[in-house]
């Protein structure tokens, strides 16, 4: 069963997100696409977006509220309304970065799920990234991730 196939009937959510929130949102959906979030993987998420400049002026207790608000969204089946949201929401300029996290999110244990290809294949053609550009990040984070 893919990620999608549970929540495919789930009507849109009545939220609104920020760029940030839509930008955490695939994050979270890239980790979970394996149907566990480790902590590792929760790490990772914390320093990534710790770096950069869209989440830096969020405080940690305001980084774990969004966190912790989006995975209890996640939680109650509402995953595919959730991408579907935070597709729309997400500012063009972010679509490329957002596509290289997830990516390397997903690759970061060096492994990659059929649950997880699915995923991949779903955020680029949402996010209308061209193939070759997809396939050249993929294959720099295959790399980045082989150690």
């Amino acid at each position: 069963m893919g990620l999608f196939d549970q929540t495919a009937t789930t009507p849109p959510l009545e939220i609104t997100l920020t760029p940030g929130q839509a930008f955490a949102s695939i994050c979270l959906i890239a980790v979970a696409a394996d149907g566990v979030i480790t902590g590792n993987e929760s790490q990772a998420i914390t320093t990534i977006f710790s770096r950069m400049n869209l989440f830096s002026d969020i405080s940690g207790n305001n980084m774990r509220d969004m966190i912790d608000m989006l995975l209890n969204i996640l939680k109650a089946g509402n995953t595919k309304a959730l991408f579907d949201l935070a597709v729309k929401t997400l500012p063009a300029d972010l679509k490329e970065t957002v596509f290289a996290i997830a990516t390397d999110l997903v690759l970061a244990d060096g492994e990659l799920s059929e649950e997880e290809e699915t995923l991949l294949d779903e955020l680029y053609n949402a996010l209308a990234i061209p193939e070759t550009l997809a396939d050249k990040i993929i294959d720099v984070m295959l790399i980045k991730n082989k150690g």
